[in-house]
């Protein structure tokens, strides 16, 4: 192998490389039209700029945050020619707080670009469109957020305690007094939050803050070193004040200062109630959840004598409801502790007729005692990666109906050629919007075997 010469630097062929544009530059672009994630796309010295809180036809001086060869990231800080579709930003702490990207769009068009984002990924990697657009599932602008993650640093040089979310494109910390997608429920907690934390004795030693509304209000608070006695009353006295359960995250996990005390959330649909622990993945938005499990139930269109699978099942979200209108549900998830937890969901509301397993859903299913007798329906809610070893083996259990629920439409969309390798085709599609003022987009896909 000959040896690399370090004194010898090349130039690429047809002159020397551009410079690159340093983080901070301030840029006066002309926005030509919307990337998939929301943000303003410009053109200039041959370089592709990506501008956060731009809009297409729009007028923008854009601050570059990162640049990487010939992309550029920046964001809009300045408007001097404002598109029609504009709207006032209605959160004080947009343009900081990397929560809601695309609030300055009014909802309709937030609906609109995320449709075509879906539409766009099943045309171009799979080469399809659903015989059927369903109608987006939606629920409130604002005020729907029922879990938030809250971020705590200590500032050792500041001698400060910082508390927010994080910021755009940055590790830092935005101080919120008040955030317009959270439930009103937790509103106050938010609120009075940050000088409680400052009045703990050793505040370098505290980690993140969760908080749940459920069947009840939830603090979880990590920490790296055991709390003093003094420090545990300052946080049971303002979760009494504010009448919320408080949790403790130290070695040992998520562990409640009260175990007698319930906490979960309510399907009302179906009257059931789902037990949850900080740290469980649970839907964030609870209208929309509700409704996405009962279009999901409508799509999947069980009978009273058919066996369903449900892979991914979490706590239980679908599979539990699902076992109200069919013979027997069989649901897998790969966390133990989550399936142990589901299955207690389902006792607790005296469902007989669901089954929980854990298995590395990695593996072929066709090996698996509980796929042997093959499923006439499958639903499936996978995390971002998607399922695409799952999805190819699914046709082998016989399943004439698959409703896939994704919350990344590239993976969604690259499953969807599996899928019809297998024989099914695409007949239903449509987006839900979980999280508005964002541009993350979660779609339900309905599959029928041809």
């Amino acid at each position: 192998m000959a040896k690399h010469e370090r004194g010898l630097r090349f130039q690429p062929t047809g002159g020397s490389r551009a410079p690159q544009v340093p983080t901070g530059k301030k840029q006066r672009l002309s926005i030509e039209r919307l990337s998939n994630d929301g943000r303003g796309i410009a053109f200039i010295d041959g370089r592709t700029w990506f501008v956060a809180g731009a809009l297409a036809g729009e007028e923008v001086e854009a601050r570059v945050l990162a640049a990487h060869g010939k992309v550029v990231e920046a964001r809009a800080e300045r408007v001097f020619l404002a598109s029609e579709q504009r709207r006032p930003a209605p959160c004080a702490h947009a343009g900081r707080c990397g929560g809601c990207s695309v609030q300055h769009m009014p909802h309709d068009d937030q609906l609109a670009l995320k449709q075509r984002m879906l539409a766009e990924q099943l045309s171009r990697v799979a080469g399809v469109e659903p015989l059927e657009w369903a109608a987006p599932l939606t629920g409130p602008e604002f005020g729907y957020r029922r879990r938030a993650r809250v971020a705590v640093r200590w500032d050792a040089k500041g001698k400060t305690l910082e508390v927010g979310f994080r910021a755009a494109s940055s590790q830092d910390i935005v101080a919120i007094d008040d955030c317009p997608v959270l439930v009103q429920a937790l509103q106050p907690l938010m609120r009075e939050l940050p000088a409680m934390l400052r009045r703990l004795s050793k505040p370098q030693a505290l980690g993140h803050v969760e908080l749940f509304s459920g069947s009840a209000l939830a603090l979880l608070l990590r920490h790296m070193a055991p709390l003093s006695a003094q420090d545990l009353q300052v946080l049971r006295d303002f979760c009494s004040a504010h009448g919320a359960q408080l949790w403790l995250h130290g070695e040992d996990g998520p562990q409640p200062v009260d175990p007698t005390l319930p906490l979960g959330y309510h399907l009302d649909t179906w009257d059931l109630e789902l037990a949850y622990r900080p740290g469980d993945f649970v839907q964030v938005n609870a209208g929309v959840n509700e409704a996405m499990v009962a279009q999901a139930l409508d799509w999947l269109n069980g009978g009273a004598d058919e066996r369903v699978l449900d892979l991914f099942c979490g706590l239980g979200n679908f599979a539990l409801p699902l076992a109200r209108q069919v013979r027997e549900v069989v649901a897998v998830e790969g966390v133990a502790s989550m399936v142990e937890r589901a299955a207690a969901n389902a006792l607790s509301n005296n469902l007989h007729n669901v089954h929980f397993f854990q298995a590395d859903l990695s593996l072929p299913l066709s090996d698996a005692g509980w796929a042997k007798d093959g499923f006439s329906a499958v639903l499936l809610d996978p995390p971002r990666d998607g399922a695409f070893e799952v999805v190819g083996k699914l046709a082998a259990l016989g399943a004439e109906r698959l409703v896939y629920v994704s919350c990344n439409p590239a993976t969604l969309a690259r499953d969807t050629v599996e899928l019809i390798k297998q024989g099914y085709r695409l007949k239903r599609a449509g987006i839900l919007d979980m999280f508005p003022q964002t541009a993350h987009v979660e779609a339900m896909a309905l599959f029928v075997a041809s």
